[in-house]
């Protein structure tokens, strides 16, 4: 369990952060940008639960939920070393829900015949912004997993690559699925 009586301890000030293991590593390292990438997905998910209710706040906290997971196993990477602790790890059964929710959600909203621009309710507009910022890290923790000596679990990628996909459902379902999307009208106003 995390216990946290002091917030502040200065390690930082030098332009470097310690991951889980301990292990000190520059704060802009493509390790740590992956997983502040994924804070920021949770904190506008955060400004999102404000006005969503029932099923949808529901999800989306179950959702914030599984990104500290996700934050947590980007923090704790695996380097063949034996860990005093079982890391926390994604699950494909968290991407496998998120999958699920999305054939739930999509089977009450007519196809697109159009792109949609980021709008429509409050909620939906939030959700939009949190997929954007979703879409970013997925960029990065794919990015790190690229990286040689840097390992990245197929769960972890496949569970951010697919919550861009639920944000996107979920904000054209707060869009009255979908009958409130605002449609992209190609060269408008030329």
């Amino acid at each position: 369990m995390v216990k946290l009586d002091k917030i502040y301890t200065r390690t930082g000030d030098d332009g470097q952060t310690r991951l889980s293991t301990g292990e000190k590593v520059a704060k802009w390292s493509e390790r740590v940008t992956a997983y502040g990438s994924v804070d920021e997905v949770n904190a506008a998910l955060g400004v999102a639960s404000l006005h969503a209710e029932g099923d949808m706040a529901a999800a989306i906290k179950r959702i914030q939920n599984d990104l500290f997971d996700l934050g947590a196993d980007l923090a704790t990477p695996d380097r063949g070393k034996k860990l005093a602790w079982e890391p926390l790890r994604v699950s494909p059964a968290q991407t496998a829900r998120l999958e699920t929710e999305i054939d739930t959600l999509n089977a009450e909203i007519a196809p697109l015949d159009s792109f949609i621009l980021p709008g429509g309710s409050e909620l939906a507009a939030h959700l939009h912004v949190a997929r954007t910022i979703c879409r970013r890290a997925e960029r990065d923790v794919a990015r790190l997993a690229s990286i040689d000596d840097e390992a990245v679990s197929e769960a972890a990628l496949s569970y951010v690559n697919r919550l861009s996909d639920w944000l996107f459902v979920a904000a054209r379902a707060a869009n009255e699925n979908g009958k409130s999307d605002i449609k992209w009208v190609p060269g408008a106003n030329r």
